[in-house]
């Protein structure tokens, strides 16, 4: 890290100050070191932490964006709203990342919203963040961004990465297997034809699977980030862009206007929701109508969606005890494997599908 200006540094804590005397809501802490140096610092507003209350479950920590002057990490917590539009928690600025800073960011910002930890947490795959997650959020469920393994983890392919038919495979042991046999079946097949079995980094990756292997997280709500697109498009959205010469105060700024139009497109769409319902290809009636008027515009595009598919799916009883009910449920023209099973028990008025995608996405 280059040596931070006494000025510039102190131009944004003077910021943080005024921002803390003007609203009794905003929060922000300042590390020092022996020297009384600036080397960590956080803040979130009010906003922030009403977003955390209601979007919090899920959370985005990114320490891809630096500022080019000091060579800073810029660490933003990010989280996805009922429109599926980013939102953000807060932003830290800090000097490393070892593990003990990132226990102190992390502590700060759970002190920060009242000592409530996300039920997941989506990172880069960093070692050191790694054993942080561990120690200050024991009980969260720490995953891997899809987005970070595709592009900044490609250069361990070697000359693999010419391979569009390798790449392909990886990509389907991220994101498209549809049950952990397929995975299994696909991943060794494609160690076996590559030749990896030696290779370290995809014997590790193996090794941490949960993390990021979709076909093994349906069982928790992730908002769809585990998916490749939701994932690129939280990491890209953020859009901190500065140059060589961009100071701290400068950053500090392009941060509050990242935050300024999130905040205006996501009044644009409540005034869209308040003002019209959508169109749609089947006629507005029935659960069609009742999707409507109870989700937003964006999450009824996905409601849609699936209600297309499940028009060209068959299903029959599979399974009868007393009661409780089983359904095998097939799309007519997909294969075999993409099966699933429908159970219903009419004591509880409970229904479970073997996709989990209502667990994973709501």
């Amino acid at each position: 890290m280059k040596r931070l200006e006494g000025k510039d540094t102190q131009a944004v804590v003077n910021m943080l100050i005024k921002r803390g005397e003007e609203d009794p809501t905003f929060y922000f802490r300042v590390k020092v070191n022996e020297a009384n140096q600036v080397i960590s610092m956080f803040w979130r507003d009010g906003m922030m932490q009403e977003d955390y209350d209601v979007y919090g479950d899920v959370c985005v920590f990114d320490t891809n964006f630096r500022t080019n002057k000091y060579n800073l990490v810029c660490a933003p917590f990010v989280g996805v709203n009922n429109h599926w539009s980013n939102v953000m928690f807060g932003c830290a600025f800090i000097a490393d990342e070892n593990t003990h800073t990132f226990v102190w960011l992390l502590e700060t910002f759970l002190e920060s919203m009242g000592g409530k930890a996300p039920i997941t947490i989506f990172t880069d795959q960093d070692q050191a963040m790694a054993n942080a997650i561990e120690q200050v959020f024991p009980n969260t469920r720490h995953r891997l961004c899809l987005w970070h393994l595709q592009k900044n983890d490609v250069s361990r392919f070697g000359d693999l990465k010419a391979d569009n038919t390798f790449k392909d495979t990886f990509k389907k042991c991220l994101y498209r297997c549809y049950n952990e046999e397929e995975f299994e079946t696909t991943w060794f097949d494609m160690i076996t034809k590559y030749n990896l079995q030696n290779h370290d980094w995809f014997t590790n990756l193996y090794t941490i699977k949960e993390k990021w292997c979709t076909a093994l997280n349906k069982d928790f709500f992730s908002a769809g980030i585990l998916s490749s697109q939701r994932s690129e498009s939280t990491n890209n959205a953020i859009g901190f862009k500065g140059n060589k010469s961009t100071s701290l105060t400068e950053f500090f700024h392009i941060f509050g206007a990242t935050v300024d139009r999130w905040r205006y497109q996501e009044d644009q769409n409540e005034y869209d929701c308040g003002n019209a319902l959508p169109k749609s290809d089947f006629p507005m009636v029935g659960m069609i109508k009742h999707a409507a008027n109870v989700y937003t515009l964006t999450l009824f595009r996905d409601f849609e969606k699936e209600f297309k598919y499940a028009m060209g799916c068959i299903s029959n009883v599979n399974y009868i005890k007393g009661n409780f009910f089983r359904y095998k449920v097939q799309h007519e023209s997909w294969p075999e494997h993409t099966a699933h099973y429908v159970a219903f028990d009419p004591t509880t008025n409970s229904i479970k599908c073997t996709c989990r995608n209502f667990e994973e996405s709501g």
